[in-house]
């Protein structure tokens, strides 16, 4: 039985290349070390509290999972379902539905929620974006999602290779609506520029928290400069997305007034999820926000007039975004027939 190693911030993540599903240790404690980015279950000793029981993960298994996985290894990229320790894993790459990271697989940022590593990144490699571009041409998606480490080391944050992946993907995968999610480029509005010159289909960068924990939570980032860049990509024309997640301390009240906040900037999709401590080397979590919060929250968003909102425990950014292919076709419709 083979495996590959995908280093994660809280450790490294061995995941198993067969085709049967793993029963050693069980099906649920599997998964549960999975999805923490450990190499075997935890031990009773030190663990997190127990989690609710509508905090579920599927079990990575199957043979469109492991042929994935396969896959992505032999063409040497990175996945934030991966290197995250995304516990949607085994649900997402079942429907064929993956994130590919993009620049490498080491931040420059330590944000204190996030378990893709924190060091020194090796330079871009300049062959990244015809590879990502080759899978998924070959997966055949209707809508997918690229994301990527920060690159403060990087005088541009990257945008010249995200470009350069954006018109790669185009190229080969025309039909494919394409979303991706970037970080705050330090506050570099030419940099977004850059990138949504290369055209893609749907800009989004994740707020993550509300303003009175952003520091904490965040670290490096600023709320005035995430504010700014999507606020000069909706400028631009883009269809803006952004994301947070519940349960590091904030109030609802707080998560209202972003939503408010972030619907005058123009910000046309939002994501709201549960966060979920990677390791006890992480934030813990303050409370897990019940399924009829999300509920009503989502309510709430579309009333303020955001034309789409994925609220949920388990949703993460791109959970689901394979489903948004179609608002994102009537949203670019709406904004051709206002030009």
């Amino acid at each position: 039985m083979s495996e590959r190693i995908v280093e994660t911030r809280s450790g490294k993540l061995r995941v198993l290349q067969d085709r049967q599903t793993v029963s050693t240790f069980g099906r649920d404690r599997v998964a549960e070390a999975i999805a923490a980015g450990r190499d075997s279950p935890p031990k009773a000793s030190g663990r997190p509290s127990p989690k609710p029981d509508w905090i579920r993960a599927k079990m990575p298994a199957g043979e469109v999972f492991f042929d994935l996985r396969k896959r992505v290894a032999e063409l040497g990229l990175h996945t934030v379902c991966e290197s995250a320790s995304c516990p949607n894993i085994g649900e997402c790459w079942n429907r064929r539905s993956l994130t590919i990271m993009i620049l490498g697989g080491t931040c420059t940022r330590s944000c204190q929620f996030c378990d893709v590593p924190t060091g020194r990144p090796l330079p871009p490699d300049d062959d990244e974006p015809r590879r990502v571009a080759q899978i998924l041409a070959e997966l055949n998606l209707r809508h997918t999602v690229i994301t990527c480490v920060d690159r403060d080391d990087l005088g541009d944050g990257g945008a010249a290779h995200w470009a350069a992946t954006i018109r790669a993907v185009k190229a080969a995968a025309p039909d494919l609506v394409l979303e991706v999610l970037t970080g705050d480029f330090k506050g570099d509005t030419g940099a977004v520029d850059v990138v949504l010159a290369a055209g893609p289909d749907v800009f989004a960068h994740n707020l993550e928290t509300v303003p009175r924990l952003s520091r904490q939570v965040r670290v490096q980032a600023s709320y005035a400069r995430s504010y700014a860049i999507l606020r000069h990509a909706k400028s631009r024309g883009a269809i803006v997305k952004t994301g947070l997640m519940l349960g590091l301390g904030e109030e609802i009240d707080e998560i209202r007034q972003v939503m408010r906040e972030t619907r005058e900037i123009g910000v046309d999709i939002l994501t709201l999820g549960q966060y979920l401590r990677p390791s006890l080397g992480h934030l813990e979590v303050a409370r897990f926000a019940t399924p009829e919060e999300f509920a009503t929250l989502r309510i709430e968003a579309l009333a303020m007039g955001f034309p789409h909102v994925e609220s949920g425990p388990m949703v993460r950014s791109s959970y689901h975004a394979d489903g948004q292919r179609d608002i994102v076709r009537e949203l670019a419709k709406r904004r051709a027939a206002a030009d």
